[in-house]
């Protein structure tokens, strides 16, 4: 529903016309693969204690490059694959536009905005916690 609401958006916008998809999957995807990264934080660091979800790129010197692709394989892979498989292939937006209403983007940007700005409200509530 979320999704629909934002795709459906994207799609009435005129300079949008040939490029709602990508932007939809790559915006959809992004905020799924923050809240996969705040979930594993939370589960790695604070119930767990240890890391599991990791990927070692031997072949690449560690710094930016490295961070870049592991972030990508771990994080943003995965919803970019559900959401093509589930949302474009064949598609099926066609037919989650018939079933869903659109609310003019509005559920679409709120679950957007609350994705894109909660680890930085999480990371900055940590740090005020931890100066107390």
């Amino acid at each position: 529903m979320i999704w629909v609401d934002g795709l459906i958006r994207l799609k009435s916008i005129p300079a949008n016309r040939t490029t709602w998809k990508l932007y939809g999957v790559i915006f959809i995807s992004m905020a799924m693969a923050l809240n996969l990264v705040v979930i594993m934080a939370i589960i790695q660091r604070n119930i767990i204690g240890f890391e599991f979800y990791n990927l070692d790129l031997n072949f690449i010197p560690a710094g930016k490059i490295n961070s870049i692709i592991k972030f990508f394989i771990l994080f943003f892979a995965p919803p970019l694959i559900i959401n093509f498989l589930f949302i474009f292939r064949n598609k099926r937006y066609e037919k989650l536009f018939k079933k869903y209403k659109s609310y003019d983007g509005k559920l679409c940007a709120s679950y957007m905005i609350i994705s894109y700005f909660l680890p930085l409200v999480l990371m900055l509530g940590a740090y005020l916690l931890e100066k107390w």
